[in-house]
C-alpha cells in the first residue's frame, strides 16, 4: 500500500545525533583522536582565557568547527555556520545538541587573534604528531622535505610602485582599469596594498607570477606524515632558509637522510647538511657535488622514491585544505592555517593507516 505523503513534523525525537552517525564513518576515528589531542591542551585553554565573566564559547568547539571546514572544503565561515545550523554530522563532530543555537559568524573573528597569539596551531600539530608517535607511525631517520607556493589574498592590481608613482585609468573610482602590460614590476620596486608581505613569485620558468606565500613541510617517509612545517616570505632562498630551520628541530644527535628535489642540490646546502649529520638523498642536477658514495646505497633510491609523497601533502592542502588560495592575509596568519591544515591532513592520513592495518 502507498504510503501518505505527510508534511507535519515530529514534536520531539528520541534520537540523538550521536546514533544517526554510522559506526564506521571515518569522522569517528578522526574525533577520537582530536579530543585527546584537545584534552591535553586542556592548560593552554585555560591561560588562555579570563578566570571571571560571562564563558566563552569553549574553544575546543571552535577547533573542531575549524578542522570541518578544512576537512569539508568549506570555502567560509558563514557557509559553516550554515552547515552547522543543519547537518547532524557536524553538530555531532564539534559537539552540539541537536536544539542548541549555532553561533555568530563573527565568533571566529573575534577569536582569531587569541587563537593566534596563543600558538594553538603549532600546538594541535604536536599533539597529533605524539599519537602518530605513540603507534609507532613516525620514522625517526629519514625525511623529506619540499616547499609551495601558496597563492595570496590580493590582486595584479594592487601590486603598486612603492614611491606611489603608478598611472591609472581613474573610470571606475572602485575597480579602477590598470594597464601594467609590458612593465616591469619585481618585489624591490613594488609593493601589494592589500598584502604588504605577499611577494610576486612564479613556479619556474614559462609560468605566470602571482602575489604567493611559500609553504615548507617536512615529512618522515615512512608513513608521509608531516612532521615540521612553516610559511615565510615567497623569495630567493626561501627553500633552502626554511630546509635548514626545520632540519636543525629534528629531535637526537644521530644521523638522518634527507630527501628532496633538484632546486637543495646547490653546494652550500649539500655542506651544510652534512654540517648538521644529515646525508643529502637529493635529485642531482649536472653540476651536483653528490657522488657515488651516497648514491650507490640502496637507501639513496628508496629516498628518491619516498621524497614524492611530500607533492600528495601539498596536492590534499590545496583541493581538500582549501589553501591553493589563502583567505587570510600576512605570514603569521597564512602560517597558522597552514600548520592547522597539516594536522587535518595527519589525522586523515592517522585514520587511513589505521583502517588498511584493521
Amino acid at each position: 500500500m502507498r504510503g501518505a505523503d505527510h508534511h507535519q513534523s515530529g514534536m520531539f525525537s528520541y534520537i540523538s545525533a550521536d546514533r544517526r552517525v554510522p559506526e564506521d564513518h571515518p569522522l569517528r576515528a578522526i574525533r577520537a583522536m582530536v579530543d585527546v589531542a584537545l584534552r591535553n591542551m586542556g592548560p593552554q585553554f585555560d591561560a588562555m582565557y579570563a578566570k571571571v565573566g560571562r564563558p566563552s564559547i569553549a574553544p575546543e568547539k571552535l577547533l573542531r568547527a575549524l578542522l570541518l571546514q578544512v576537512l569539508y572544503t568549506v570555502r567560509s565561515e558563514r557557509m559553516l555556520m550554515e552547515q552547522l545550523n543543519y547537518n547532524l554530522l557536524f553538530r555531532w563532530f564539534v559537539g552540539m545538541n541537536i536544539d542548541d543555537s549555532v553561533w555568530d559568524v563573527t565568533v571566529f573573528t573575534k577569536n582569531r587573534e587569541r587563537l593566534l597569539a596563543a600558538g594553538v596551531a603549532n600546538i594541535l600539530f604536536a599533539e597529533v604528531l605524539a599519537q602518530a608517535s605513540s603507534r609507532a607511525l613516525l620514522s625517526s631517520e629519514h625525511f623529506t622535505v619540499d616547499g609551495t607556493l601558496i597563492e595570496a589574498w590580493a590582486s595584479h592590481k594592487s601590486f603598486k610602485r612603492k614611491d606611489g608613482s603608478d598611472q591609472q585609468l581613474v573610470d571606475d573610482p572602485g575597480n579602477p582599469t590598470v594597464d601594467f602590460h609590458g612593465e616591469r614590476r619585481s618585489n624591490a620596486t613594488h609593493q601589494s596594498t592589500t598584502d604588504p608581505e605577499a611577494r610576486l613569485a612564479k613556479k619556474g620558468a614559462g609560468k605566470e607570477a602571482k602575489l604567493s606565500f611559500a609553504g615548507h613541510v617536512l615529512m618522515e617517509n615512512r608513513n608521509g606524515i608531516a612532521v615540521n612545517a612553516c610559511v615565510n616570505l615567497a623569495e630567493g632562498r626561501a627553500e633552502v632558509e626554511a630546509a635548514v630551520a626545520m632540519v636543525e628541530e629534528i629531535p637526537g644527535q644521530h644521523r638522518v637522510t634527507l630527501g628532496g628535489d633538484k632546486n637543495y642540490d646547490t653546494k652550500e646546502f649539500v655542506q651544510e647538511m652534512r654540517d648538521h649529520q644529515v646525508t643529502p638523498h637529493l635529485a642531482l642536477k649536472a653540476t651536483t657535488i653528490i657522488d657515488a658514495r651516497t648514491t650507490r646505497h640502496p637507501g639513496y633510491a628508496i629516498s628518491q622514491q619516498k621524497r614524492k609523497r611530500v607533492e600528495e601533502i601539498f596536492g590534499w592542502l590545496k583541493t581538500v585544505g582549501g589553501l591553493r588560495k589563502t583567505r587570510h592575509r600576512g605570514v603569521e596568519r597564512v602560517g597558522w592555517m597552514f600548520t592547522f591544515a597539516l594536522a587535518a591532513y595527519n589525522l586523515v592520513r592517522m585514520r587511513n593507516l589505521a583502517a588498511a592495518a584493521a
